[in-house]
């Protein structure tokens, strides 16, 4: 009888695996991937199961913190809906989506090319296109007016006409639209086409810092963490030109109390801006916006 059971349990086993041997288990893991038939998929499936059972080991990763990790998963997408992303959001605070946008962006930037950010959760299908001169504000929306005047460009300086500009930005009060029933639909939001100049310009007001959403799994991992929660002050800005990788930046005012210590890591080098007064109350910010020839292919949108 206990030498059946032994047969039965060794019988059990993945054929040719040992338990007990961590090599052979990632081994055959690495080899039921290898005939993936997409290269780009095999390679990062590849990195991602090594650096997944690395992890695992070197953590000493127990089964209930592996059930507390797929936990946090389930419910990051339970607590994503029309009003926030909290798989974007994790990207973010982890500072992945820094990452990715800067090493994408290292050929551009070794030729001067725009410094990226990352588009966040906010950014919205649909917003509308409005003449240059117009105002992105709704007229009955507080706060110190801004006029934000803009040129496009590729990274030899050539100016580039009928560029598409997407800007959008929290109020005053540190909300989004989408967040603020007090706000009118696609407030703060707006869609430009550059001139013959290459440029583009309108009127907002001067935007508040705000925390990141904290009522959903990121915002137990912040906590968890001792972490603030804080982004400060900026306007976020994603340019398409034919012929052009798509840009999506954001510009930063340096004078926020948190400019320097942006809880998604994306207030980095020369977006950090000083809004300069201009004597009657109001503000002013001058950019250039350099991109880099190559296809046009835009970014995921997370709200509609």
């Amino acid at each position: 009888m206990m030498a059946a059971a032994a047969v039965n349990t060794h019988a059990a086993a993945p054929s040719g695996l040992s338990a007990s041997d961590p090599a052979e288990l990632l081994a055959a893991v690495l080899r039921a991937n290898a005939g993936t038939p997409n290269a780009r998929l095999k390679q990062v499936m590849d990195a991602l199961i090594r650096h997944a059972h690395a992890f695992a080991l070197e953590v000493d990763l127990t089964s209930a913190e592996l059930d507390l990790g797929m936990d946090f998963l389930v419910r990051m997408g339970q607590a994503s809906g029309p009003h926030k992303n909290e798989g974007i959001l994790l990207a973010d605070i982890l500072g992945l989506a820094t990452l990715a946008q800067l090493r994408g962006a290292r050929e551009a930037l070794a030729q001067g090319g725009t410094e990226p950010a990352l588009v966040g959760p906010f950014w919205r299908a649909h917003q509308p296109v409005r003449a240059n001169g117009e105002s992105i504000a709704a007229s009955d929306t507080p706060g110190a007016p801004l006029h934000v005047r803009g040129r496009v460009c590729s990274l030899d300086g050539t100016p580039l006409a009928g560029a598409r500009v997407e800007t959008w930005q929290a109020s005053p009060q540190g909300l989004y639209e989408n967040q603020d029933p007090e706000q009118e639909d696609m407030n703060l939001r707006g869609v430009f086409l550059t001139d013959a100049e290459g440029g583009f310009h309108f009127h907002s007001v001067r935007p508040a810092g705000y925390p990141v959403p904290v009522d959903g799994p990121c915002g137990e991992l912040l906590a968890a963490q001792g972490r603030g929660i804080m982004r400060p002050a900026h306007l976020h800005f994603i340019v398409v030109a034919d012929g052009h990788k798509v840009l999506a930046t954001q510009y930063f005012d340096i004078e926020d109390p948190h400019a320097h210590e942006d809880v998604v890591f994306g207030a980095v080098g020369s977006l950090l801006r000083r809004f300069e007064p201009d004597g009657r109350g109001g503000f002013g910010l001058d950019i250039e916006l350099r991109v880099e020839p190559g296809e046009t292919r835009l970014p995921h949108c997370p709200l509609p």
